[in-house]
């Protein structure tokens, strides 16, 4: 399928003998073989294939969809989605756009459609899917996603785009395997570039908009939340809830982090996180650990945790200079170290990254940093302790070559200078049973 173009081949994991000795020295088909029955396979339970089949990932799902005409129109198959909703592993993946300018947040890709004559006729959105798994690349386009739109956070399977302009924000919710796309109703106050949480199970959706840079180089920062909510209950509040930010606070637009019915996200000047209560509607403050030591903090969510990724810096020669993952406790306001990157591998890692900083995207036992201005990134795998080079992403066309050296000769990279990579943790799912709900508010996208 043209969504899923991996980078390497997915190789069938089990070695069964291809041909079989009869008892006249000559050799028998595959069917033939003890292992290979026809006579067996055929009998299989239609309802236990789709159980095998759903059980699938999704790039082995849709090379399995050409088989036969039963198999293509599963994805269109309401049993088999329920199914594949019951029994489906979750898949802790990252998605990853081009990052070509801060404050628009366009992410557009190298290629545009054609018309016959070979003029361009629209620019087509790409993003990047990333198995941390396997350290497989897959290519994904997002056909259906109009102009003036940018990803700004993901959950439940969806990801969320943003109108760029000025004023009240519209919202789309796309899943890219399946080809839906599903509008927000717009926003009640005007902003340009707001911080954005998003958290979807399979019976409710929670949506915060909060902050802005300025509307205009003459305006003031709209320091306020807007809160979209709905639920299978028939409770709903559409941008009805709104609340003002902490007093003082300086945060960077962008994502924020979901856990435990709270939104989280970094405070600068100095270093801080604030956390919004979804149920009561308000926000409070968090001192950040070593808060006058951090360098590029950053918010992640790992296994229901909120954790945060920053380099220290102290002057202290009893302190070395290290990058620490801090976990916040289950009391809310204290944190606890959890993991440091070995000294050797933080050298390394210093003399890429030149301290110009870089960025941390968080996914089950998975935390994926970029180096910004650079072609490097690393993976840290929780559950197994280990720290591992990302391979570059063979779709991006680099701009320029970055020369460094790496840990060891693993190096290797997200994005390149000049086009980085800016990711979000995503679940790729065939379906997600929110969208149903949607449908019965909102209006067809105009």
């Amino acid at each position: 399928m043209e969504a899923f173009h991996s980078t390497i081949g997915m190789p069938f994991p089990y070695g069964f003998p291809t041909t079989v000795m009869n008892m006249c020295g000559t050799t028998n088909p595959m069917s033939s073989t003890p292992w290979m029955d026809s006579r067996i396979w055929s009998r299989l339970p239609q309802r236990l294939i789709d159980r095998i089949i759903a059980f699938l990932p999704p790039p082995a799902f849709f090379r399995a969809r050409s088989v036969c005409k039963r198999w293509y129109s599963l994805l269109f198959s309401t049993t088999f989605l329920e199914l594949y909703l019951q029994v489906s592993p979750h898949c802790h993946w990252f998605i990853f756009f081009k990052h070509k300018s801060l404050k628009s947040f366009i992410y557009r890709s190298n290629n545009s459609t054609t018309t016959s004559s070979g003029y361009d006729n629209r620019a087509v959105y790409e993003g990047y899917l990333f198995d941390p798994h396997t350290l497989t690349w897959y290519r994904l386009s997002f056909p259906l996603i109009p102009p003036g739109f940018s990803p700004a956070t993901s959950s439940g399977g969806l990801i969320g785009w943003v109108s760029e302009e000025a004023g009240s924000k519209n919202i789309l919710l796309s899943n890219p395997l399946v080809g839906s796309l599903i509008p927000i109703p717009p926003t009640l106050r005007p902003r340009l570039f707001p911080s954005i949480g998003l958290n979807i199970t399979d019976s409710s959706i929670d949506l915060a908009v909060a902050g802005d840079d300025l509307i205009s180089p003459y305006a003031v920062k709209n320091l306020t939340t807007e809160s979209f909510h709905m639920d299978a209950n028939g409770f709903y509040s559409i941008w009805g809830t709104t609340s003002s930010l902490p007093r003082l606070c300086s945060f960077e637009s962008g994502e924020m982090v979901y856990s435990e019915g709270r939104f989280y996200c970094m405070n600068y000047s100095p270093f801080s996180v604030l956390s919004y209560d979804i149920s009561s509607n308000t926000w409070c403050k968090i001192q950040a650990p070593m808060r006058r030591f951090l360098r590029s903090p950053s918010l992640v969510e790992s296994g229901g945790r909120v954790m945060m990724v920053a380099a220290v810096e102290k002057s202290n020669l009893n302190v070395p200079r290290s990058l620490r993952v801090w976990g916040l406790q289950d009391c809310g306001t204290a944190w606890v170290e959890t993991e440091r990157m070995p000294q050797q591998l933080y050298v390394e890692f210093a003399e890429i990254e030149k301290a110009q900083g870089f960025n941390c995207v968080g996914h089950g036992e998975f935390v994926v940093i970029m180096i910004k201005n650079s072609d490097k990134a690393l993976l840290f795998d929780f559950s197994r302790k280990r720290w591992v080079w990302v391979p570059p992403c063979p779709f991006v066309h680099q701009d320029s070559t970055f020369s460094g050296g790496g840990y060891g000769d693993q190096g290797g990279g997200a994005g390149g200078a000049g086009n980085e990579l800016h990711g979000f943790a995503y679940e790729p799912r065939l379906a997600a049973p929110v969208t149903a709900l949607l449908h019965q508010f909102t209006l067809p996208f105009q």
